[in-house]
């Protein structure tokens, strides 16, 4: 029966519901369409795969985000419904609910609301991928897990990986950048033995570094700091500049050297070096700093670089990761894949694995998000992962906030964080969390504002550090706190505890 107005009002909210029920109608044609358009493209990766229904959610995210729906939230906010901004885990069932209600209030035909098992389907497989990767919550939470980088020293300290569990280290991630194949093994088998004695879980990450950039040798005076204006070298051979006091430094791929063009961007160390090349030679590149603290900056060997303005065509594994996968087929839980940028990357990790597994399914893997490229191919890199085994994304903020420009990256993680969500593939949220207080013992406001954040993705990575165990604590205290508060974009509206003294007497 179509309602009647009983006010001026009403009148004017069922003429609103009409409107918007149009073009929400639209809407939801349009991101249909689209969407099956773009599943079918990835229907040869996929190939049937068990991810179909989350690959479809995807696409259509994708085609949904392809509006601008800015004009639109306001109106449906004003009748009192969905704006739409927490629909990334069941996009068409989140449309579908929303017309229904409209129908309602403009007085059409009514439309039938989504079963309520289809709402919470996609939060649900979001969960259950978090659980397959990096295993089920403790009893004592937070929901988000604590992945932790083991430092060298913990092949020698059972002592040190029993005292990061019982603090609440859910993955112990090991570097493959550093330490040894022993080495790996023990600090694998004495998680295993501590998960036992403790009654825990713990996955073992082992992250190849891929083609990571970096500092080999260095020629500076001793103490010497980089300024604003100061020139250096990167030198192909150290050879060519043998007699004189030229500073300068080395890459461990010395033919990017010959890449550099006038003009090109050069960031040492994680951004705290910006240099721009201002010349180049046969096997040289003169680099003039841009950007450095007041008090200069030192021109460390084996340090990051990264070159955001330059096509480095470097092979996503590199002669060293190929040996350390003997290892990592082997034992790991998880591998985390570095600077993976192409779906081709995958396939390759893949072939790389199957020769050393004997048949055995292919692990999880971690995708490292640490470029432009990496960041717009998302999507495929994600199909093509997880049409064979469970998938997560890192945020590695260290080389993705250089290569982007820091001003971008708080806008793009957020971006990383619902697109993943659309896709109900597990984040995690890496590099320099609570660095301040794991590193020196005391964190910063910043930090913990950052932390807090943190707990909107699935994972959180702290580095190592001397005051690891005081960092999990601090953490988990902090995700414990915002459990409270928030799930995902959605508010939690619990009781306030600061205030609950001022309800006036009844």
């Amino acid at each position: 029966m179509k309602p009647v107005p009983t006010s001026k009002a009403d009148a004017t909210a069922a003429a609103d519901a009409r409107l918007l029920h149009h073009s929400v109608a639209a809407l939801r044609a349009e991101v249909a369409a689209t969407g099956a358009r773009t599943l079918a493209a990835w229907q040869p990766a996929l190939a049937g795969s068990g991810f179909t229904p989350a690959a479809a959610n995807l696409a259509h995210y994708l085609a949904l985000r392809r509006h601008d729906l800015s004009a639109l939230q306001p109106a449906l906010s004003a009748l009192g419904l969905t704006s739409l901004g927490r629909s990334e885990a069941s996009v068409l069932t989140a449309l579908d609910a929303l017309l229904a209600t409209l129908s309602r209030l403009a007085g059409l035909p009514h439309s039938h609301y989504p079963d309520a098992a289809a709402l919470a389907a996609g939060p649900a497989l979001l969960l259950a991928s978090q659980a397959a990767l990096f295993g089920p919550v403790a009893p004592e939470g937070p929901t988000t897990r604590i992945m932790v980088t083991l430092p060298s020293e913990a092949a020698d300290s059972s002592e040190l990986i029993t005292s990061l569990l019982a603090a609440g280290m859910n993955c112990a991630r090991i570097n493959c950048a550093h330490d040894t194949p022993a080495g790996w093994a023990a600090m694998i088998g004495h998680v295993r033995t501590a998960t036992k004695a403790l009654g825990r879980e713990c996955r073992v990450l082992m992250d190849i570094a891929g083609p990571k950039c970096r500092t080999e040798t260095v020629q500076a005076p001793a103490g010497l700091r980089l300024h604003r204006g100061d020139r250096f070298v990167l030198l192909r051979d150290p050879a060519a500049a043998a007699g004189d006091d030229t500073v300068f430094a080395t890459l461990n791929f010395p033919a990017v050297i010959d890449s550099l063009v006038p003009g090109a961007a050069v960031w040492i160390n994680d951004g705290k070096i910006g240099a721009r090349v201002v010349a180049c030679g046969a096997g040289r590149a003169e680099l003039e700093v841009f950007s450095a603290r007041a008090k200069g900056e030192k021109l460390k060997p084996e340090k990051g670089v990264n070159l955001p303005d330059t096509e480095l065509h470097l092979a996503p594994l590199q002669a060293a990761d190929l040996v350390a996968l003997d290892f990592v087929a082997a034992e790991a839980d998880l591998v985390g894949f570095s600077f993976v940028q192409r779906p081709a990357d995958i396939l390759l990790l893949d072939q790389e694995l199957a020769k050393r597994r004997a048949g055995r399914p292919p692990q999880p893997v971690v995708l490292k998000i640490e470029t432009p490229l990496a960041v717009h191919n998302l999507p495929q890199l994600i199909i093509t992962a997880a049409a064979t085994r469970p998938v997560a994304v890192m945020i590695a903020r260290g080389d993705l906030a250089v290569e982007l420009g820091f001003s971008r990256m708080a806008e793009i993680q957020e971006e990383l964080l619902w697109l993943c969500e659309a896709a109900h593939v597990p984040v995690v949220w890496a590099t320099q969390v609570l660095d301040g207080l794991v590193a020196d013992g005391s964190p910063s406001r910043a930090e913990a504002t950052d932390a807090a954040m943190s707990q909107r993705a699935e994972c959180v990575m702290l580095n190592k550090g001397p005051f690891m165990v005081e960092g999990i604590l601090f953490l988990r205290d902090i995700l414990h706190r915002m459990d409270r508060h928030q799930s995902k974009k959605s508010a939690r509206f619990g009781p306030l505890q600061s205030w609950q003294d001022m309800a006036p007497a009844a």
